[in-house]
């Protein structure tokens, strides 16, 4: 953007001063702070991500001890039913 601006002065005596002056002024210049808020951004990203990778681990971990904890009710139901067919084959003997 060019601006001109032109300014003139009369003295008590009657004289006329003019004065040119012109401003340039270029695109206004970014800081820094688009880099830091990316920056930032990125940190965001990847805590947020080992976050859930770590939650993940540990409800995988819940889901698996829930699993082997229906599998020892399982075996030891079958136990039970084992038990008492055997006491019924002994009853009816």
């Amino acid at each position: 953007m060019t601006e001109e601006r032109i300014t003139e002065v009369r003295t008590p005596e009657g004289d006329t001063h003019t004065t040119h002056t012109t401003v340039i002024s270029d695109e206004p210049r970014r800081g820094g702070s688009g880099w830091l808020i990316a920056i930032v951004l990125l940190v965001a990203v990847v805590a947020g991500l080992w976050i859930f990778s770590t939650m993940g681990g540990a409800e995988m971990a819940k889901d698996d001890a829930v699993a082997q904890a229906a599998d020892d009710v399982g075996n030891a139901a079958n136990s039970v039913g084992d038990a008492a067919k055997e006491a019924a084959d002994s009853v009816a003997n």
